[in-house]
């Protein structure tokens, strides 16, 4: 995997997934959702190619995102810490 060139895609594919399932969840619209995500600690750490993220679901992402949505932390996450 030459993560330069495809880390664009990836990051598409995972923009599209948490933008579904937030608004389905949360009711906002596309835009919104958008903007929750791209706003998010959730995504800065994504975006880190030291961090490995794109070896996780959608679903473990969303968690780690809604994590953060109510403690403040993306690393409180279930996924994460699999307590």
């Amino acid at each position: 995997m030459n993560l330069k060139d495809d880390m664009p895609l990836l990051l598409d594919y995972y923009d599209k997934e948490l933008v579904r399932m937030i608004c389905n969840k949360y009711g906002y619209s596309p835009k919104e959702a958008l903007r929750k995500f791209l706003s998010s600690e959730t995504y800065r750490m994504l975006r880190d190619p030291r961090l490995a993220m794109w070896e996780f679901s959608p679903l473990g992402v969303f968690d780690m995102w809604e994590s953060e949505q109510i403690t403040g932390d993306p690393r409180n996450s279930l996924y994460i810490r699999r307590d």
